[in-house]
């Protein structure tokens, strides 16, 4: 899949485990230390994010939501494409465990506390910190953001704890679970 977009893995994919994010959904793909330009939603709004850690604006960008199938997986191969720094990385399966898996879900508070503060933040008309960013052109950019971080709130809520049990199942077992197959608790 990667080579018909035209780029090698080895060369799009190049992010240090050491080095994600940590809002990054467990799974195969997280981003770690990313450009601040904030282009992933273009391509994958139903995967990629962004922080506020750089403070003033756009931080890093994360992975909220795993591809299921195959079409989600280019989506998200693309957002990663816009990436300048090639922070992404889709080795995630190789260094996720599943009392790490647990540990994230147990710390799913965290994140969505943080997550609804920023939607509020960055959907706002305005906002004293954003400095040029602040011009209405940018408030588009701002609020589909905010959208992502809505998005990432409303998974959390309903859909993340059924994938993440499945991701355990794959972890574990290193293959989909067959009908009728009980999944790991969280």
């Amino acid at each position: 899949m990667i080579d018909s977009i035209g780029e090698h893995a080895e060369q799009l994919f190049t992010g240090v485990w050491e080095q994600r994010n940590w809002r990054n959904v467990p799974g195969p793909f997280y981003a770690g230390e990313t450009d601040s330009m904030a282009m992933g939603r273009l391509d994958a709004p139903g995967h990629i994010a962004y922080d506020d850690d750089l403070g003033g604006g756009y931080g890093s960008e994360f992975v909220y939501r795993q591809p299921v199938d195959a079409q989600e997986t280019a989506d998200l191969i693309h957002g990663c494409q816009l990436e300048l720094c090639r922070g992404y990385n889709w080795d995630g399966d190789d260094h996720w465990t599943a009392e790490a898996v647990r540990d994230w879900w147990r710390d799913r508070t965290r994140v969505r506390e943080w997550a609804v503060a920023i939607a509020a933040d960055w959907g706002a008309d305005a906002h004293p910190h954003w400095g040029f960013s602040a011009d209405p052109i940018y408030l588009g950019h701002y609020h589909d953001a905010a959208q992502g971080h809505r998005d990432f709130i409303a998974y959390i809520d309903d859909g993340l704890e059924t994938y993440l049990r499945g991701y355990l199942f794959w972890l574990e077992q290193r293959r989909e679970p067959r009908g009728g197959e009980a999944l790991p608790r969280l």
